[in-house]
């Protein structure tokens, strides 16, 4: 963040500073657990804490009334915070690239933030740390910028219609990208249209010199181009950016050849290897990909970028290997019926990546939250999914998440449903070895990383034995 006296933040947002006029020189923050040296403390009010009772310390504070440390009183804090997010980013010379989608940001904003900083440096980036999308995260993002900072990579969510309009307001973007439109959240919005709809905010919000990025493989995405004046660039199977001769690893990682599809007389194509499994994160890469090269960087060097770009969240296709060889898929960042069923494709890769030593698949799967009426016709497809593509053991965590036994129970694989997580980590833990690949996966409120640490750290020996038992 560029330094500003405590007085000018309260000009700026239009607030009364008490206390001592310090100057603000480190991002603003919201967790007075992690406090940043020479930051801003934005005070907010919420259903159950109270974040001005945690103020004492803060070198500065943004709240709705004074405290202990120097304050600036506004009647709005988060409105406030994103105001003096615009002032601050209207004084800076970055461009800001911008996505959302259904399913697929966060993925698709590692992917691209590790391009730009392959290809710009290191510092030239600052990007949403972990999902950081609403009216909180996009301005935390936006404060972390400063003079040196070239590329601003901003993801965008929303809970209804007119949410990304207001980020926009934040954050307007110079090149922006709608990756889909699926089911996540289809119950606040109240269908899939409303989605796209808000989706499309994104692009409306770009000026005519700017570029938007769209998936020319979603029909309510391809749709959105009349929505914009900037120019338009396509990515998918049938978009201008495609792949062509997909291969999967070991461990579900694909390998395959990205081109322009224009001009056709010059077509050139380049190799790329990620480094994160499942088929869905060619769809993420390549969006990314898209950005970058409307950012101005050539395919070619986009596509050795991609190849080394690791990822940068937990939670998210991560991978871990046990001592004696079960391999742990740990997702339990989020979930959507479109993401499970990703997940699960994954998975299978996985499981038949290796000819030579095929792996029993497990899939620990809990409640998608926010469906609203679709919650249990979704759970119902979600367990269908599990049992066309061919997954040997589904083991349901919860009653919340029945209707995904109910839905599998019609394949040819084992259904196990579990009262929650500890039970759901004890039969894996008694049941799974070295030859089983094991997914986790559920909603964020349902926690199931410690499911997948659980079985992580169970000790090979002890595994054993209480298999044999």
């Amino acid at each position: 963040m560029i330094p500003l006296p405590l007085s000018s933040v309260a000009a700026i947002v239009g607030g009364t500073l008490h206390g001592d006029d310090v100057t603000v020189s480190a991002p603003a923050y919201v967790d007075s657990r992690a406090p940043l040296a020479g930051g801003l403390f934005v005070a907010v009010v919420g259903e159950r804490v109270d974040g001005h009772d945690y103020a004492d310390g803060a070198h500065a504070v943004l709240g709705s009334r004074p405290t202990t440390a120097p304050t600036v009183v506004v009647t709005d804090p988060v409105a406030a915070l994103g105001r003096l997010a615009r002032h601050v980013l209207d004084r800076l010379d970055t461009t800001v690239l911008a996505m959302t989608g259904s399913q697929g940001k966060t993925g698709t904003k590692d992917y691209l933030a590790a391009v730009l900083r392959a290809l710009a440096g290191e510092g030239a980036v600052v990007a949403t740390a972990a999902n950081n999308n609403n009216e909180l995260g996009v301005p935390l993002t936006v404060l972390r910028a400063d003079a040196g900072t070239r590329f601003l990579v901003v993801e965008m969510g929303a809970r209804g219609v007119g949410h990304i309009s207001y980020l926009c307001d934040i954050a307007p973007p110079s090149i922006a990208a709608v990756l889909n439109v699926g089911t996540a959240h289809v119950g606040e919005f109240g269908g899939r249209e409303q989605i796209a709809r808000a989706k499309g905010e994104l692009i409306e919000a770009l000026p005519a010199e700017g570029t938007a990025v769209l998936n020319a493989d979603d029909g309510l995405v391809a749709a959105m181009a009349p929505r914009t004046r900037a120019r338009v660039v396509t990515f998918g199977e049938a978009g201008d950016l495609r792949w062509r001769d997909v291969r999967l690893d070991a461990l579900g990682r694909p390998a395959l050849l990205l081109e322009h599809s224009r001009p056709a007389a010059d077509r050139q194509q380049h190799p790329v290897q990620l480094r994160q499994a499942g088929p869905h994160q060619i769809h993420n890469a390549v969006a990314a990909a898209a950005m970058a090269t409307a950012a101005g960087f050539p395919l070619a060097d986009v596509a050795r970028a991609l190849s080394g770009a690791e990822s940068a969240s937990r939670w998210r296709m991560e991978i871990g290997e046990r001592a004696d060889g079960l391999v742990v898929v740990n997702d339990a960042y989020n979930a959507n019926p479109d993401s499970m069923r990703a997940a699960l494709e994954a998975l299978v890769a996985i499981g038949r990546g290796d000819p030579s030593r095929p792996r029993r698949t497990i899939a620990v799967l809990g409640e998608m939250r926010e469906l609203g009426d679709e919650h249990t016709a979704a759970h119902h497809a979600v367990g269908q999914a599990a049992a066309e593509l061919g997954v040997d053991v589904v083991v349901v965590v919860a009653d919340a998440a029945r209707g995904i036994a109910e839905g599998a129970a019609h394949g040819t694989g084992e259904v196990i449903v579990t009262a929650g997580r500890e039970e759901a980590a004890a039969w894996v833990r008694q049941n799974a070895g070295a030859e089983d690949v094991v997914l986790v996966k559920a909603s964020r409120g349902v926690a199931l990383e410690v499911v997948a640490e659980a079985i992580l750290t169970s000790s090979v020996t002890s595994s054993t034995e209480e298999t044999t038992a």
